[in-house]
């Protein structure tokens, strides 16, 4: 849109473009996001910014009002190129925190000049202004949200010197932490209670949004030990770099929001707990255009009419996924997840609590075929399950984003043994959070289609793209709807 477009959107309050841009007010140096409640300003005193970052880095401070650095990412297709975005998905889950841009730039096989060079194109900022960017507003959103102490805000956000965080704050919102603290009630008592409270963790999305869909979808398939969903709360045990903890996420009915409660001994690796739930739940999409685009064919309109905020879910732990998706090779949903429960239960840490944590892509490389396949699985997919760990253990095979296409990945992983076009579609869609996987050999795909065959599928779903992944899960969703 042109800036007129956007002052429209503004002044509507349209939430369908929250986070798609952002206003900066030249009479305050304030920037917002459109669906801020305030008066909205006159057009003269409004600049309009793709990102938050174009904003601050013009000088505008975050609003206390709309919290800028709650609204949702973008997730359209081909929006930044794969370096970019490999790049930003990094630095989303803290990877600056404990490394250089020079590491960074070579996991993505770049030199960091021309790192610092593509990001600076694309975003505007450095690798380095992104990062601290990304570090203060989860401070701001701490500071707004928890009882955490100020220090333990501090290290939570990534930064490594409290000194160095309060003078960013200060310079980056116009005061500090203290006051921003002071301005929202102040901190409760540090009663022995509340410092064992589970940290909230706020995670907006623009609506519409079916959350009771996405969680039957995620229920039926949860590993026994590791996740559950109950009384509409999901559940989960974490382990991130070396940290251990667990995480509980349920939906505000009252706005589009999703609470996660997060055990304290996760307080410093906080940054990547909320990207990993982030992809979980797929809260970047743009569901209205989306829907917009799959409503107009004959055979999907229908469904996207009943479901407009459908989303696809992704993968909170991707070896995980992984794993789990060759488990559920030519075996039904709930046989499936009954094998996972038993990998995990066999090669996992059992916790205190009588739960597990999922088993490292490592510890699954050391395993046997034979130790595996003694857990209910054929040979061939114990083999394919091994096979697949050391090749992630030992960097062959890398499930994080690294800037390389996903038709690329989805070819090496149909180059593993064991695996077939449904495999390598089904980690495209949830492993690597591909909008436009289709595994058109999926029996259910098929189904909903009249059984047809996968030639006549692909051929059929051509003008899904770019969103044929979102196309699948209304095809299932029908099914399991009596629909279709």
């Amino acid at each position: 849109m042109d800036a007129e477009g956007y002052y429209r959107a503004l002044s509507a309050r349209d939430a369908r473009f929250d986070g798609a841009f952002f206003v900066g007010v030249t009479t305050t140096g304030i920037y917002c996001r459109p669906i801020c409640p305030v008066r909205t300003p006159g057009r003269d005193r409004c600049v309009f910014f793709r990102r938050a970052t174009e904003a601050e880095r013009d000088g505008f401070r975050a609003c206390f009002r709309c919290r800028p650095e709650l609204a949702p990412g973008g997730a359209n297709v081909d929006a930044l190129p794969a370096l970019v975005q490999a790049a930003l998905a990094r630095i989303d889950r803290g990877y600056l925190n404990e490394h250089s841009v020079d590491e960074l730039a070579a996991e993505l096989g770049v030199t960091p000049r021309h790192l610092r060079r593509a990001t600076e194109a694309e975003l505007g900022v450095s690798p380095v202004e992104l990062a601290q960017s990304r570090r203060l507003a989860l401070a701001k959103q701490l500071l707004q949200d928890t009882d955490l102490s100020l220090t333990d805000i501090a290290f939570a956000s990534g930064f490594s010197s409290v000194r160095r965080y309060n003078a960013l704050f200060s310079a980056r919102f116009g005061k500090p932490p203290s006051a921003v603290r002071r301005g929202h009630g102040g901190r409760r008592a540090a009663t022995a209670d509340a410092l064992e409270e589970p940290i909230a963790l706020r995670l907006d999305y623009r609506p519409p949004f079916e959350w009771e869909t996405l969680l039957r979808f995620i229920g039926d398939r949860a590993i026994p030990g590791v996740e559950s969903v109950k009384d509409g709360v999901y559940r989960r045990t974490v382990r991130i770099d070396g940290k251990c903890g667990a995480v509980s996420v349920h939906h505000d009915p009252a706005k589009p929001v999703l609470w996660a409660r997060v055990s304290l001994s996760l307080a410093s690796v906080l940054m990547p707990l909320r990207a990993r739930l982030r992809a979980l739940f797929d809260l970047d999409a743009h569901p209205l255009i989306i829907a917009e685009h799959l409503g107009k064919d004959p055979v999907l309109g229908p469904f996207v009419m009943a479901r407009p905020g459908l989303r696809v879910p992704g993968a909170f732990d991707r070896f995980e996924t992984a794993v789990r998706a060759i488990a559920g090779q030519l075996v039904s949903v709930r046989a499936a997840t009954t094998l996972s429960g038993r990998i995990a239960r066999a090669f996992g840490e059992t916790l205190e609590n009588g739960d597990c944590l999922f088993p490292s892509a490592e510890v699954l490389a050391r395993a046997s075929v034979d130790q595996v396949a003694s857990q209910g699985f054929p040979r061939a997919r114990a083999s394919a399950i091994i096979g697949l760990a050391r090749v992630v253990a030992d960097g062959t095979l890398v499930l994080e984003d690294d800037g390389v296409a996903p038709e690329a990945k989805i070819q090496a992983f149909e180059a593993l043994p064991g695996f077939g076009d449904w495999t390598a579609q089904y980690m495209a869609m949830r492993v690597l959070g591909w909008p436009d996987a289709f595994p058109a050999s999926d029996l259910g795909v098929r189904k909903a289609l009249g059984m047809a065959p996968p030639k006549a599928v692909r051929d059929m779903a051509e003008p899904w793209r770019p969103w044929r992944a979102y196309a699948v899960m209304h095809l299932w969703t029908s099914l399991a709807s009596g629909g279709g």
